[in-house]
């Protein structure tokens, strides 16, 4: 069934004919889209036990219990799986012995009247493999693409019908439940930009490679994980919030790395045009640009960066972003009204200026410095060591053409240097770092954080390996 790509309408009609598919469809937001493809190709009463649509926040919380905030969230979605699951168990599942049950929710914002919000939404399902089996969870989050209200309800309908069908007939395989969700769908409708798959079908899963699957199908820009490693929708974390974000390889996380954020945090909370010091959340990126090597993305390598950085505590992004204004837009889409600065190393900024980065913009570097500074976005300027001179924003060698606009910048505070660094530490880099792992030179546990430097040993991380050395060839810096 993997290799056959099957139609909306062939899937939601094999599932009817199977007699042992039953559940019950909960959907607000885009009307009763999903439950509507079944009841279109006929036999939907041996599928759907109910169909329900409980539009009015009253009666939705009278149903599933009050929901502080957001109503378009997963912890709303997990709260409708839970109460019609248990529902069809516990009322028919006595009944209906050969029933493989099922439970599938969406809770969605589609486009307003003025066009003026940003749609997406929540769906999973809660299923059964095999009658009385213990259930099993996917769960997605959508980014809705069409400016069109009736095309973003067909798509939660296709979406919906193709999740429940790679449920029950590609749940060996994950990314083909990933990979079928296009199905049907012209390419740029919408993204799947968050997924999390549990129970005992997906005990083997790790949902970071599954959410790192994502970003490199294209299936969606970016994905986040929270510092326990689970995955998690953006929505979730920078909400209203004021962040701080530093882009990095992290291979490995040194001193550096963690002086950046200590001062750089300090220095933001300092920031007049930040209003709440309590609501500041820091991000750290990873780009696939930095997980790929020669023979593309080596998976053990991403997730040794992912454990080291959330056992640091960080929240960590993974994304496609190359140039920075991408990032930058990205975060202000989910921080309307806060603050962001980025935190980036003065040798990098070279970089920022390069226009080959830029050629597909028509407006080129100017446009994208546009958009990289959209509202009053700031970067802070972590200094490096160049011989014996200390590279900061005032002795930056920029190109000449910019030299103007780099003035403005500084002048500006658009750029600004760190207050405070500390000056050990400057000639650490990672790379440097990683060369002294992987040649066996303990002189790099003195590079890292003493968590970083066990985390490395105990796990053999980035190639490790334990070796003597005579006293001769000890190098300690």
């Amino acid at each position: 069934m993997e290799g056959q790509v099957l139609d909306a309408a062939a899937k939601a009609l094999s599932i009817n004919l199977d007699k042992t598919i039953y559940g019950a469809f909960a959907e607000i937001g885009a009307g009763q889209e999903i439950a509507r493809n079944f009841f279109v190709v006929g036999g939907a009463s041996g599928t759907i036990a109910k169909s329900l649509s409980a539009y009015d926040m009253a009666m939705s919380d009278a149903i599933y219990g009050e929901r502080p905030g957001r109503y378009v969230c997963q912890g709303r979605l997990e709260q409708m799986l839970t109460y019609e699951y248990n529902r069809l168990i516990n009322e028919l599942g006595p009944k209906k012995p050969e029933k493989r049950f099922f439970a599938i929710a969406n809770t969605v914002e589609t486009i307003n009247y003025d066009r003026s919000n940003k749609s997406h939404g929540w769906m999973g399902v809660r299923f059964q493999l095999n009658p009385g089996e213990e259930y099993n969870d996917v769960i997605i989050h959508i980014r809705l693409l069409d400016r069109e209200n009736i095309l973003q309800q067909e798509i939660i309908g296709k979406l919906g019908v193709n999740l429940l069908y790679g449920c029950y007939h590609l749940h060996h395989s994950p990314e083909s439940i990933l990979k079928h969700m296009n199905d049907g769908l012209i390419p740029g409708r919408m993204q799947i930009d968050m997924v999390s798959m549990k129970g005992p079908l997906f005990k083997n899963v790790d949902n970071r490679l599954l959410s790192l699957w994502l970003v490199k199908n294209k299936m969606a820009d970016a994905v986040m994980f929270q510092p326990d490693g689970k995955p998690i929708h953006p929505t979730e974390v920078l909400y209203k919030k004021e962040i701080l974000a530093m882009r990095g390889r992290f291979r490995p996380v040194t001193k550096v790395h963690l002086d950046m954020l200590k001062n750089g945090m300090k220095q933001f909370e300092k920031d007049d045009r930040v209003k709440n010091k309590k609501r500041i959340t820091v991000i750290t990126e990873l780009t696939l640009k930095d997980l790929s090597g020669e023979e593309g993305i080596d998976e053990k390598d991403f997730l040794d960066r992912v454990d080291i950085l959330t056992a640091l505590g960080q929240t960590v992004l993974v994304s496609n972003f190359q140039e920075y204004y991408k990032l930058v837009q990205y975060l202000t889409r989910y921080n309307t009204g806060a603050q962001l600065a980025l935190v980036l190393g003065a040798n990098s900024l070279i970089n920022v200026f390069n226009e080959r980065f830029y050629k597909k913009l028509n407006g080129g570097l100017m446009e994208a410095f546009g958009y990289l500074f959209h509202k009053d976005v700031r970067l802070y300027l972590y200094p490096y060591k160049f011989g014996d001179e200390v590279i900061k924003a005032d002795n930056m060698i920029i190109p000449e053409k910019y030299e103007e606009l780099y003035s403005f910048l500084k002048s500006s505070n658009k750029i600004v240097d760190y207050e405070n660094y500390d000056k050990e530490n400057l000639h650490i880099f990672s790379h440097k770092v990683l060369e002294k792992i992987t040649e066996g030179n303990t002189a790099w546990e003195k590079m890292v954080p003493p968590i970083v430097a066990r985390i490395i040993k105990e796990n053999n991380f980035f190639n490790y390996r334990k070796k003597k050395f005579s006293k001769s060839r000890m190098s300690f810096r």
